[in-house]
């Protein structure tokens, strides 16, 4: 046993023969596959508001998750207590609610080398003193509030965690994972006259503290908040209408995470409710369009060594050239589909079931100077950044606020507009794609995703590209008489 792997089990008060033990308890009734996933994470959050610290936890969470397949079906429970008794109930629970005629025997589990070391972090922020964390928080809050005066209100978070994961199938495979993860936002408020305008921004990764120095300063995302809420004091009612739209490079990229990337996960395929279902092979985009998943790219926010299953995370290409070639799979849809695990079996902590999710999802930079894309717009919207947004995953319709946003007028960015939304479609949107810009761009490290109540850590990207038409709905009547 490697050393490593020693660390792993000592933390759990595992042996190797309990391992067994548990796996033969889940395969009682019948199945085809079990395994547990045993985690212990150490977290921190903090929140500075008005100046004044309004909360700073620190906290400890532990336990156990047990699954079984039988066919096409699931049997999942958890447990935080790691004692013997109660991981013996967790797994025969699970085994009664997958029982089926199939039955297996575990075989002699062996210790897994994991193939990648993506977040070589020396000193984890979660070793690391309260106060210095107090202190970014801090000097994020003086530097919004000295951006201007207009600014009035300013709250900081901050949060951390570091995870040690242990993993252990029936197929033999035991595979552990250290997983360290760090974010710092900034929200504010400016406020002039009875106008009331807001701005966020942050960033972070599975890196340590020292990742806020530099570039990454808590004054840099403080100010960029600020930046944010002081436009939009001078910002425009948003044109309605169909129009060109370019979006800018990096955040905007959640647009292309929500409209398209949910519905290139297995699951939602192999059901047949996804807009992209049964289409590998066919035209789905602009061939300007490549896109990928990519769990990866090194410290990234969305990156891991391996996934929630025990595999090895991959970089994905799900669309090359306008043509979709393949969805991201976890060990339930790749068995089913009878496909190849992608990496991207992923859940929230040991209490849920592992299900296809992204990792970080961008499209590949294009040909175009981004100049020249805004040049070529003679009457259009471009935008900076999101706020929240709805998706149908069937249809792929969407609906995005855009938090950030300018009017393109004869080849120019001029002036800020608010209220600005995008209606469309994610394959539709992707095939009006009509530029692509070379600057690809990945978000700061804030990103969140969601999905059947679990939230998980992910990176989006894009560079900048041109939509050719794409319906924005705004307040403003008669700027739809600019955009026709």
């Amino acid at each position: 046993m490697a050393a490593n792997d020693r660390f792993f089990f000592e933390r759990y008060g595992l042996s190797q023969r309990d391992l067994e033990r548990y796996l033969a308890e889940a395969l009682s009734a019948g199945g085809d596959y079990a395994d547990l996933y045993f985690e212990h994470t150490t977290s921190t959050s903090l929140l500075i508001d008005e100046s004044l610290i309004k909360s700073a936890q620190e906290g400890i969470s532990v336990g156990c998750g047990v699954r079984v397949l039988a066919g096409e079906q699931t049997g999942y429970a958890y447990t935080d207590d790691l004692s013997p008794e109660k991981i013996l109930k967790a797994a025969r629970t699970a085994a009664r609610i997958a029982s089926g005629p199939a039955s297996v025997s575990t075989v002699g589990l062996s210790s897994i080398q994991v193939p990648q070391n993506l977040y070589p972090v020396a000193s984890p922020s979660t070793d690391r003193a309260l106060r210095d964390k107090l202190e970014l928080v801090r000097r994020a809050d003086i530097a919004a509030r000295a951006y201007d005066p207009r600014i009035t209100q300013v709250r900081v978070s901050y949060a951390d965690q570091s995870r040690h994961v242990l993993l252990a199938g029936s197929d033999g495979r035991i595979v552990t994972d250290f997983q360290p993860l760090v974010r710092l936002n900034v929200s504010v408020i400016a406020q002039e006259g009875d106008k009331l305008r807001s701005g966020t921004y942050g960033g972070g990764g599975r890196v340590g503290l020292e990742f806020f120095e530099g570039d990454h300063s808590p004054e840099k995302f403080a100010r960029e908040a600020a930046r944010q809420a002081i436009v939009q004091l001078d910002a425009r009612e948003a044109p309605a209408g169909e129009m060109e739209v370019v979006l800018g490079p990096g955040w905007p990229g959640i647009l292309l995470h929500e409209a398209v990337g949910h519905g290139l996960e297995a699951d939602f395929n192999r059901k047949g409710i996804s807009a992209f279902s049964g289409r590998i092979g066919q035209k789905v985009a602009s061939e300007l369009c490549t896109v990928v998943d990519d769990g990866t790219i090194p410290s990234r926010r969305g990156s891991l060594n391996v996934d929630d299953e025990g595999e090895p995370t991959h970089r994905n290409v799900l669309i090359e050239n306008g043509t979709l070639v393949g969805y991201l799979q976890d060990k339930v849809s790749a068995d089913q589909m009878k496909a190849t695990r992608t990496g991207n079996g992923r859940r929230e902590s040991y209490e849920h079931i592992p299900m296809p999710r992204m990792t970080n999802t961008y499209m590949l930079a294009g040909q175009d100077d981004p100049e020249e894309i805004i040049r070529s717009v003679r009457h259009g919207l471009y935008a900076v950044n999101f706020g929240g947004g709805q998706v149908d995953i069937t249809s792929g319709k969407f609906v995005f606020s855009a938090s950030e946003a300018y009017l393109i007028e004869d080849g120019k960015i001029t002036a800020p507009v608010r209220g600005a939304t995008l209606i469309g479609d994610g394959p539709t949107v992707l095939t009006n794609v009509t530029a692509v810009g070379n600057d690809l761009a990945l978000d700061p490290g804030i990103g969140t995703c969601g999905k059947d109540g679990q939230s998980v850590p992910v990176g989006v990207g894009i560079p900048t590209i041109k939509i050719s038409r794409l319906t924005v709905g705004g307040t403003s009547p008669r700027g739809m008489q600019s955009f026709t």
